[in-house]
């Protein structure tokens, strides 16, 4: 085969449906590539018991027996009073019943920022994690070092670091910014379900209402997809 009868095939190749394209569920939202900050991949032990134990929650809680996040919907904040993301790790990997709601499988949030700006990747984000009561069945979890909403607005490589990786998952997800929310605005979301009466109101102090304003402020200002 000589070389303009290579260029053919190619070219022909590349005109033809399903051939010399990009899966499309890789590259959901068309600028996500390009904005992807750098990820250190530190997962926590999630195998097939806990993801039975995962599908098992969400029958109890959602009325739906699935271990997959299919397709998120939101975007939930936290901070997790502690300072160091080897400490945060540790809480999240043991499987064990939570110290709060005493359920298996153990809590988790899909990423971790800690204070000097580093993205830690927890678990996939094709995976549900335990992080906020009513929105676990669509929600990707983002968890941030340190004790207050003012510690992490404050805290510029940290910020920056948290902006930077919502973004990209806004666009690779295609969500919506006012679904970017504070654990503790996680009662007005509308996608907020619970089949237990008794945590229909349960929530977390974590990321009020006024944080998020500026959170939302700032994250609307790098612009859009």
């Amino acid at each position: 085969m000589n070389a303009w009868t290579s260029i053919a095939v190619i070219a022909v190749a590349l005109l033809l449906p399903g051939i010399g394209h990009t899966d499309k569920s890789l590259t959901r939202g068309s600028a996500a590539p390009q904005l992807r900050p750098n990820i250190i991949e530190r997962s926590i032990p999630y195998g097939p018991k806990r993801k039975r134990q995962m599908a098992a929650y969400s029958q109890r809680h959602y009325g739906e027996r699935a271990w997959r996040l299919k397709r998120p919907r939101v975007i939930v904040e936290h901070w997790a009073e502690a300072g160091t993301a080897s400490s945060v790790y540790n809480t999240f990997a043991p499987d064990h019943p939570d110290p709060e709601l005493h359920e298996l499988p153990n809590v988790c949030s899909h990423f971790l920022i800690s204070g000097s700006g580093r993205i830690y990747q927890l678990v996939s984000t094709r995976i549900r994690c335990r992080h906020t009561v009513g929105l676990n069945w669509t929600a990707i979890g983002i968890e941030h070092t340190g004790f207050s909403d003012g510690e992490v607005l404050g805290n510029r490589r940290q910020m920056r670091a948290s902006l930077r990786l919502t973004r990209y998952l806004r666009c690779r997800f295609q969500i919506k910014l006012r679904n970017v929310i504070g654990h503790a605005e996680s009662l007005s979301s509308p996608y907020h379900r619970e089949r237990v009466v008794s945590l229909r109101r349960q929530t977390h102090g974590d990321w009020r209402h006024a944080s998020m304003r500026t959170y939302r402020d700032r994250l609307n200002r790098l612009g859009r997809c």
